[in-house]
């Protein structure tokens, strides 16, 4: 099932580090901007504006972030696929994080946004 989404550009640039499983939750994570952070068994994974990140911090940077604007049911099939689809077809690579409202992808660059429009989703800049 494919659903139009209204998509909007999260502005700044990110980055995705990893921590060790059993590390806390650093202070440089606070602050404006998007971020997550999602503990599993082998790691802590976090996201937030590059700048924040320690130099020392294994990360990966230069990512920007798109929103899909929400809320959808939760039993709503397809929102993400109808999401990442478009963008694996043209080879881009991604990172989602779902929030109670809305998809937060992760990808590295700015062609995203067009192949997200040729698939028809509306794509918008906050401002």
């Amino acid at each position: 099932m494919s659903h139009t989404l209204n998509i909007q550009t999260v502005p700044g640039q990110y980055a995705i580090s990893r921590l060790a499983p059993d590390a806390d939750f650093p202070g440089w994570l606070n602050g404006p901007g998007f971020s997550a952070a999602i503990r599993a068994s082998d790691e802590v994974t976090l996201v937030c504006p590059e700048d924040r990140v320690p130099a020392e911090v294994e990360a990966d940077r230069d990512w920007i972030c798109l929103r899909s604007i929400g809320p959808f049911p939760f039993e709503a099939a397809g929102i993400v696929q109808s999401f990442i689809a478009p963008l694996s077809d043209k080879g881009i690579g991604v990172f989602v994080v779902c929030t109670f409202d809305g998809e937060h992808v992760l990808v590295p660059g700015a062609q995203a946004a067009a192949a997200l429009r040729a698939a028809g989703h509306r794509v918008t800049t906050p401002g």
